[in-house]
């Protein structure tokens, strides 16, 4: 964590900057391994230009701090105290803290409110910058301990596809499949999913974002499962798509298709690499099929503390894979009335190319 602060702080200083607000819960654990959800209070880190930080949270999470190995001060509060004015005093009491008139902060997701105290607690021609570009270059190359965090969540996830394609029967729904998958997992230790479970039959597969429901598995049927895990604050995110019974040659073609895409997409990925030539390898293979109307979205996205990061994984990203890289490739189809497939890795970006964390197989299956 140390070194972490330290590349913020540096950046802090050679940009003159008298003060750096962050908020949102994945940069706070990224920077004080102190993983909250606060709701609407408001718990954050405040980086000063001569003096060590501080961490606002609220008086009950004070102790979870500490736990996390936070050693610097923690202002906490109770819910009938504005945190506001603690922060306000704070400043005003420490004679290393310089007069604010310029402050960093995550703009995406910094609220209006939020906006306003801060200009209430500096000074009257006070300068707004935004962090979340420096935030983004430190997140997106992974150290060895995440991306061994980041491989259990990839196993754990091909358990979650595992677990869903043993209980297929010809009648069960898309709700009870998705049940016994988070219980399973449950069962593992896990508490968090990093996004709702998808697990959808048929035609529902034809819907990129589906919702489960309670659709009853047929003989012919797609079945597409997409799911993740969140171990040790990391997420994976995995998507497979099998047929149930019995299958056409077009749901065939489709299968072979989005695998021919993503194969290409991934034998790729290396450093060096644009990352936008990912997305045009995939798609002009699916569109040279004909089926280029039918894959509406993006190759994928970065993957770490959050399931979607940075970076996104689109045609006109001009940035170059790295080594310690970690994001998605899931190209996919998706048919009106005959339904689609998916299929996603979780792609780490290694000095002699690349590793996929997710080994579940991709082999067109039928489920008998």
């Amino acid at each position: 964590m140390e070194k972490r602060q330290h590349k913020l702080t540096t950046w802090q200083s050679e940009n003159n900057i008298d003060m750096c607000f962050i908020q949102s819960k994945e940069n706070i654990f990224y920077l004080s391994n102190v993983y909250s959800d606060p709701h609407e209070r408001l718990t954050g880190l405040f980086f000063f230009k001569n003096t060590e930080p501080i961490f606002i949270c609220p008086k009950m999470e004070v102790e979870q701090v500490k736990d996390a190995g936070w050693e610097n001060e923690i202002i906490g509060y109770g819910d009938e105290q504005n945190p506001w004015e603690l922060i306000q005093k704070h400043i005003a009491t420490n004679q290393k803290v310089d007069k604010i008139e310029k402050i960093a902060i995550e703009k995406e997701v910094t609220t209006y409110s939020r906006y306003e105290s801060l200009l209430q607690i500096s000074s009257a021609h006070c300068e707004i910058v935004e962090v979340d570009q420096l935030m983004n270059e430190l997140r997106v190359i992974k150290d060895e301990h995440e991306i061994y965090i980041m491989q259990h969540a990839a196993e754990l996830a091909d358990y979650g596809v595992e677990v869903g394609i043993s209980c297929l029967r010809e009648g069960i729904t898309e709700m009870e499949v998705l049940a016994k998958i988070e219980y399973e997992l449950k069962k593992k230790g896990i508490r968090e999913m990093s996004f709702s479970t998808m697990v959808l039959f048929g035609e529902n597969s034809g819907q990129p974002h589906g919702n489960p429901g309670l659709r009853k598995l047929k003989k012919g049927d797609f079945v597409l499962f997409d799911l993740g895990v969140i171990v040790d604050g990391y997420c994976s995110d995995i998507t497979r798509t099998v047929v149930y019974k019995s299958y056409t040659e077009k749901q065939k073609e489709i299968y072979d298709i989005v695998l021919k895409a993503q194969m290409a997409a991934l034998s790729n990925s290396q450093p060096g690499t644009r990352i936008g030539d990912l997305d045009i390898i995939a798609r002009q293979i699916i569109t040279e099929a004909g089926f280029g109307n039918y894959y509406p979205h993006r190759l994928g996205h970065g993957l770490g503390i959050n399931v979607h990061e940075f970076p996104s994984m689109n045609e006109n990203n001009n940035h170059t894979l790295k080594k310690g890289m970690v994001y998605t490739i899931e190209p996919g189809v998706y048919l009106p009335d005959i339904g689609g497939v998916r299929i996603e890795d979780d792609v780490l970006i290694t000095d002699e190319g690349y590793r996929t964390l997710t080994q579940f197989t991709k082999e067109f299956t039928v489920i008998s």
